[in-house]
């Protein structure tokens, strides 16, 4: 039984001859009647009646199905669901269309927990592919809400602006992630040797996190040869990307990567790094959408309020702070001739290739002495290829440093 004077729309239920309330449960609110009297007869139940038009142009309605309504109430009342596992998977795609229709996801009170019930039961179906490329205001407003897809194959936060503290970097390493992920993009972020020192620290000392990892992608950062060696621990890696970094192409660093990971060089751009292979597959596709059109509206009046900002402080003479802010612009890649003939790509040879022979490197001259890194004669041995890590041999002693201690205790 409901009491319609409620606002709030409070449900009571009769047991034994007494009533009482449920639980405190607050449904979604209804909207009151004034007056048994209706003026508009569809307008308080308008959602349950599907209005269309005949041969001569008539309007005609009819009402929903039970099933129907009855989805649409759940869809209102989503954040008091405890659980969808073992729903059939066919429930759960019109649950998650009704919720859609109802803009649950929009609402970020309500939201992390509404995906987060949906992925808990259904997985990669709900979202299995995400590119967030050149969207850092997108990833930074919907943290919370990113974080709940924990069934994730690919990821692309290419040109987001990450630097190597970004909260995103727990994520990414937490069991639930990296246990599913295969592809992760992280280009064009500012990302220097820390940062990969961070990304790769719980793999490196605890031997979890990113041990699943295909393919990578650390191109237009400022790493050098550091950096791949903090890539050495990962045990799947057979596909990498270091193009625009501080790593000079050459007989050296082709020695280095095929050292440290068993990667050869390819004379040709591979397929698995364009930028057409970026997309967001899923229930949650249009989900994205719709907080991408949001942020762009903010955006939009950010930028108003700066441009009114700016001419204040050009009015008052500041013309070198201006110009300043205004050349401030995130980064931008080359065209795409240039992009192609600068491509640094590196992949795993099939088991029955033979090791490349390569050429002696020539002794560098002064000038060069700076740019090229040479190589530690001292070989890591290479992980093996297994992801749970069965048949892999015993890793070899070595002193952790205080740094490394640091980034252990922020796991």
């Amino acid at each position: 039984m409901c009491d319609p004077a409620a606002g709030n729309g409070a449900v009571y239920v009769r047991e034994r001859g007494h009533l009482r309330r449920a639980n405190g449960i607050v449904l979604a609110e209804a909207k009151s009647v004034s007056s048994c009297r209706r003026t508009h007869p569809f307008v308080l139940k308008k959602e349950h009646f599907m209005f269309t038009y005949n041969a001569e142009g008539s309007l005609r309605y009819s009402a929903k199905s039970l099933f129907d309504v009855t989805l649409l109430f759940i869809a209102d009342n989503i954040q008091h669901v405890d659980s969808l596992i073992d729903f059939p998977e066919q429930i759960g795609d019109k649950l998650f269309a009704a919720a859609e229709e109802k803009q649950v996801f929009s609402n970020q009170d309500v939201a992390p927990k509404a995906l987060k019930l949906f992925n808990d039961a259904y997985g990669d179906t709900v979202l299995g592919s995400l590119c967030l490329r050149n969207r850092c205001p997108l990833l930074n407003e919907r943290m919370e809400e990113i974080k709940t897809f924990h069934s994730l194959k690919s990821l692309d936060l290419f040109g987001c602006r990450l630097g190597d503290d970004h909260d995103i970097f727990q994520h990414l390493t937490s069991s639930s992630l990296a246990s599913n992920l295969i592809r992760l993009f992280i280009g064009g972020n500012r990302l220097s040797d820390a940062g990969v020192q961070r990304l790769t620290a719980p793999i490196r000392m605890m031997r979890k996190g990113l041990d699943c990892l295909q393919l990578l992608d650390v191109s237009y950062n400022p790493i050098s040869e550091r950096a791949i060696r903090y890539l050495a621990c990962l045990p799947k890696l057979e596909k990498l990307d270091v193009s625009g970094t501080r790593l000079m192409p050459g007989v050296t660093l082709k020695t280095t990567v095929w050292n440290l990971l068993g990667l050869t060089h390819s004379e040709k751009p591979l397929d698995d790094f364009d930028l057409s292979k970026c997309k967001t597959e899923g229930w949650a596709e249009q989900v994205i959408s719709q907080w991408e059109a949001s942020s762009a509206q903010t955006q939009h009046k950010q930028k108003k309020i700066e441009e009114s900002r700016t001419s204040a402080l050009r009015f008052f003479g500041r013309q070198k702070f201006v110009r300043d802010v205004l050349n401030a612009t995130p980064l931008v890649l080359e065209t795409e001739e240039e992009a192609a003939t600068g491509r640094l790509h590196f992949y795993k040879p099939a088991a029955n290739t033979p090791k490349p022979d390569f050429e002696t490197p020539t002794i560098p001259t002064a000038n060069q002495t700076s740019k090229v890194f040479q190589v530690n004669s001292m070989k890591r041995p290479r992980q093996s290829d297994s992801c749970d890590g069965l048949d892999r041999n015993p890793p070899p002693k070595r002193v952790l440093t205080i740094e490394d201690f640091d980034l252990l205790n922020s796991y």
